[in-house]
């Protein structure tokens, strides 16, 4: 390869231990997590502790040749900017990390001041999260709009996973209008298997706007690999917007309880619908460039001991 692959979708945490919409997420053992109600295969059975640390994650990353990862942050997995601090000041050449704050609090514009301060130059809204049995925050709430006001001022780059209706989407484009200079990457690759997926793909014709695959095979799971539909989706995606405001996301460690890391990107290097300029795009370069990677690490290929 003459680029270096880059992960725009992933999650780390030393534990789980939250409440969501009054239900409870926690690590359990052999990999499980009691998951709002029912226990779950939360990361693959070897990570017997719950533990999703940096340290794992990098050893699958130089296995599979992956030169640097996103990490952002979901409320099921509770607030983590304490442990995020600390990844990025040990690999800030590995990870470029999201803070998160608690959106159902009043003062979000002074905790995204915090954040700042701590070193985060990204904010993550698990916007599809906002909505829960006892209160519901719009994206345009007075607070919400103080936060993307201070966030395009600053520079700082948002982070958002959408819920799979219209409502969000109409939203976040008037908010992109009136903040034109805000970028912007919009995860779960628009929830690519919902009616809505063209309508957040086409929210990326805003200049700002990225939209990056984390979850793709998640959504295409009951297809499994090699993921047809999840190429056609990228194609399809591709074709509206431009392959150059598509990126990678594995939404690592999630995805890999059911397959390898390397699977959840080699389907995209061995389809036959992208171009090898698209692949490399998409794979790495539209990344490096909108996150601004620098120093990227050069990892060579192992052999297995299959071959």
């Amino acid at each position: 390869m003459d680029y270096k692959i880059i992960d725009a979708h992933a999650h780390l945490w030393l534990k789980q231990d939250t409440v969501w919409n009054g239900m409870r997420v926690k690590s359990l053992e052999n990999g499980r997590s009691l998951f709002l109600g029912e226990e779950r295969q939360m990361v693959p059975p070897f990570m017997i502790d719950g533990k999703n640390s940096a340290e794992v994650f990098l050893s699958n990353m130089n296995y599979a040749q992956v030169s640097a990862a996103v990490i952002t942050q979901e409320y099921i997995d509770g607030h983590q900017n304490d442990y995020l601090e600390e990844v990025q000041t040990r690999y800030p050449d590995r990870f470029f990390c999201c803070g998160m704050c608690e959106y159902f609090d009043e003062d979000v514009v002074g905790q995204a001041k915090e954040l700042q301060k701590r070193g985060f130059k990204a904010i993550k809204i698990p916007a599809n999260r906002l909505k829960t049995d006892a209160v519901t925050i719009a994206l345009q709430d007075e607070k919400m709009m103080a936060l993307f006001s201070w966030m395009e001022q600053e520079g700082m780059l948002l982070s958002i996973d959408l819920d799979d209706d219209s409502h969000q989407i109409a939203q976040m484009n008037e908010i992109l209008q009136q903040h034109p200079n805000l970028k912007t990457a919009v995860g779960h690759f628009g929830m690519a298997t919902f009616p809505t997926f063209m309508e957040q793909v086409r929210l990326a014709h805003h200049k700002n706007v990225m939209i990056e695959s984390g979850g793709i095979t998640w959504l295409y799971n009951s297809e499994f690999y090699p993921f047809h539909g999840a190429v056609k989706a990228i194609r399809q995606a591709a074709d509206e917007v431009g392959i150059d405001k598509l990126m990678w996301g594995s939404d690592y460690p999630r995805t890999i309880t059911a397959i390898t890391y390397r699977m959840s990107y080699d389907f995209v290097q061995k389809a036959t619908l992208l171009s090898e300029e698209e692949k490399a795009k998409f794979l790495g370069l539209n990344a490096e460039r909108f996150y601004g990677f620098k120093n990227l690490v050069e990892l060579p290929y192992v052999k297995n001991m299959s071959e």
